[in-house]
């Protein structure tokens, strides 16, 4: 089991394993994506896991995909309906390939789109957490009126007590620092109400630990659901039952604007006139709003590198997900986990864990 990762090679390259056919529309988006990562980070490598059959002519009809990628093959894959216990014993699959190679070292990172359950239960399974993680968490980015917004548990964990609260802070504290490059990220709980006094003895002590940490000043204190997508703080956290029905939401919220304004500027002359007055703003709103730029959740708290793309991406936003998984890899990202964990030692309680806080099994509802 590897700590830190494989060293980039003397020109800074390093190798990420690619879940070649996790996804609605794999191999062929990932072939393709992986072309435009390359040409975003020339310094990355891919080992691309999965059928030659289908992937060898790909990759012969994607010059800049062939340069970079290394073809290891498996002809068999993890179904998007497959459950997690079924996928612990698919030993071939290339989902499991990928991250056992990681594991032995062979690569820094994995990317899929596959079956999320699967690729949670086989990265605890295979990579297991870092020392002084209790459970990993899905983070991922999220758009608002002030920037990009951190959020996590996403799903990952249903049910979590306060110590689990607190290592999240942590890893979104991280995670923000090295993907969006702030310096200083502010933090957030989730709660009912932003009073102090708010909420169940879980969230209002993890509130306390996290005030007293190292990371302090950062804290924001409680945040409602609203200050998601007004961006009052930088990183939202809270449980993954609450994280997966606030992301859905959000995202059926942002489906339904989008087909009012669809039904709106098709409604008669008049509105189709004033689309091409209003096209230019709806425009950039398009871009801003692109659910491909927000694709690539992290499995944070893992002894690797574990990158979720969304299973109906497009090339363009499984491209999106390898380069985080580069950003992660290039700002040695676990590293900065455990010396974060290591100053959070002098504050955390040994009775944080609650009794009554159930492991979670994977995530049931896969994206």
């Amino acid at each position: 089991m590897i700590d830190t990762g494989p060293a980039p090679d003397s020109t800074g390259a390093f190798i990420l394993a690619v879940d070649a056919m996790g996804g609605d529309h794999a191999p062929g988006i990932v072939v393709e994506g992986l072309g435009i990562a390359a040409e975003r980070h020339p310094e990355a490598r891919f080992l691309l896991v999965g059928d030659e059959a289908r992937l060898t002519p790909l990759l012969a009809r994607c010059a800049r995909a062939s340069a970079v990628c290394t073809l290891r093959h498996t002809p068999d894959a993890v179904a998007s309906d497959c459950k997690p216990t079924v996928a612990l014993r698919m030993r071939r699959a290339s989902m499991r390939l990928a991250i056992d190679a990681v594991a032995r070292g062979e690569a820094h990172g994995v990317v899929s789109a596959g079956n999320t359950g699967a690729l949670l239960a086989l990265s605890k399974i295979v990579l297991k957490t870092l020392p002084g993680i209790d459970r990993p968490a899905m983070a991922a980015i999220m758009p608002s009126a002030r920037g990009d917004v951190v959020m996590l548990d996403l799903g990952a964990n249903v049910a979590c007590d306060t110590r689990n609260l607190v290592e999240f802070s942590l890893l979104g504290d991280m995670f923000a620092r090295t993907v969006l490059g702030l310096t200083a990220p502010t933090i957030g709980v989730l709660n009912v109400g932003s009073e102090e006094l708010k909420g169940d003895d879980r969230v209002r002590r993890a509130a306390e630990i996290i005030r007293a940490s190292h990371i302090g000043a950062q804290f924001h204190g409680f945040v409602e659901g609203h200050d998601i997508a007004a961006g009052t703080t930088d990183v939202v956290v809270t449980d993954g039952f609450t994280g997966n029905v606030a992301l859905k939401t959000g995202e059926g919220a942002l489906r339904l604007v989008t087909d009012l304004l669809r039904q709106i500027f098709t409604s008669s002359l008049s509105a189709k006139l004033g689309y091409l007055l209003a096209r230019p703003g709806l425009d950039q709103m398009r871009v801003w709003l692109d659910p491909r730029r927000y694709n690539g959740a992290v499995m944070l708290g893992l002894n690797g590198v574990v990158v979720k793309s969304h299973g109906g991406t497009d090339a363009e936003g499984f491209a999106h997900a390898a380069e985080v998984a580069v950003d992660m890899v290039a700002h040695r990202f676990n590293d900065r986990i455990r010396e974060g964990l290591g100053r959070l030692v002098s504050v955390m309680p040994p009775e944080t864990h609650a009794p009554d806080a159930a492991p979670s099994p994977a995530l049931a509802a896969t994206r």
